[in-house]
């Protein structure tokens, strides 16, 4: 079982550079700090320049970082995590088919509670139910977190969708983009979805061995980045708020808020995420329609129960709707 990657020296620099924002540091400070000579310094700074990265140089001053490549690889994610587990090992690729589907691989071979598989682009993402999810190169944020539960019975599993879907709603939030949840775990901006969450797991009867969370969130595509089907009801972060949203800074975000709520899961069970879960939601208090297999429930969407369960009243009675595809019907 891999051991979490620990910073190397080039994004040790990187870090404290990024710490002293727009102040230049100069390179006996580095070195001092870092305990490198101040040719290594030197060295770790072209090194960084041949990635990307704009420092300047000034004579008595010192380095200053100017502007960081719009990337998702441990170069650039590394010095901003915050996290004990979530993405201290981090399998990054230009391209998979499918995170969630290298995430359950890796699980099967061992892998730590925690690691996390992402790609600059997926050529066939998944969403709930089968469904395709849009995703082009060099825009958005594609994950999937490995998490092994040790005490989580099989049964308690889907809570863990709820869980994130509170996490990611504050990520998308705290970048600026008010949201909210439509049931289960789908984030909306402006009543169109800007992040999606796919959870698979493998489990014994009275054991669950591995979750895996996958997420997308569409932080800086297009409307010419959907499918025509797809316009109307998707949108990104960088649509609503009409800037560009700097990936690898949100997806640390993103990656400290899910751990942060997950911790908070662990410590004090469903109760206090299904609270705020009732916060965030879009859909409580508004008439819905669930299609499930084979019917439809229409009625007003009541509450969630202690289970993450959709409870909706009808003309008759007080359905429990465990999973299903829900409509708005109108505003609240």
């Amino acid at each position: 079982m891999p051991e979490p990657r620990e910073a190397g020296s080039e994004e040790l620099v990187l870090a404290f550079l990024a710490e002293a924002g727009d102040e230049y540091v100069s390179g006996e400070a580095i070195s001092d700090k870092l305990g490198l000579s101040r040719a290594a310094v030197w060295k770790h700074v072209e090194s960084l320049r041949g990635h990307g990265y704009r420092i300047d140089a000034v004579p008595a001053r010192g380095y200053r970082l100017r502007e960081i490549p719009d990337r998702l690889t441990p170069l650039e994610l590394l010095p901003l995590l915050s996290t004990h587990d979530l993405g201290q090992v981090l399998h990054c690729h230009a391209e998979l088919p499918s995170t969630n589907d290298l995430a359950k691989q890796l699980a099967e071979d061992g892998a730590a509670h925690g690691e996390v598989v992402l790609a600059d682009r997926q050529t066939a993402g998944r969403g709930r139910r089968g469904r395709t999810w849009a995703s082009p190169a060099g825009k958005n944020l594609y994950f999937s977190a490995v998490l092994r539960p040790e005490s989580l019975p099989p049964q308690r599993a889907p809570e863990l969708t709820l869980v994130a879907s509170v996490a990611l709603c504050h990520a998308v939030r705290q970048a600026g983009v008010d949201a909210g949840i439509k049931w289960p775990n789908d984030i909306l901006a402006g009543g169109r979805k800007v992040c999606g969450i796919l959870t698979e797991m493998a489990a014994d009867p009275d054991h669950v061995q591995w979750v895996v969370l996958g997420v997308g969130v569409n932080l800086n595509a297009g409307p010419e980045d959907f499918p025509d089907e797809l316009r109307s009801q998707a949108t990104s972060l960088a649509m609503e708020r009409r800037q560009p949203v700097p990936r690898a800074l949100f997806a640390a975000a993103a990656l400290g808020l899910l751990e942060e709520w997950l911790d908070r899961f662990d410590r004090e069970g469903f109760a206090g995420i299904r609270d705020e879960w009732r916060v965030l939601s879009e859909t409580l208090g508004r008439e819905v329609r669930v299609a499930l297999d084979g019917r439809e429930v229409v009625g007003r969407a009541e509450d969630i129960d202690e289970t993450g369960a959709l409870l909706v009243r009808t003309e008759r009675t007080l359905e429990r709707v465990l999973s299903g595809d829900v409509e708005h019907l109108r505003p609240r």
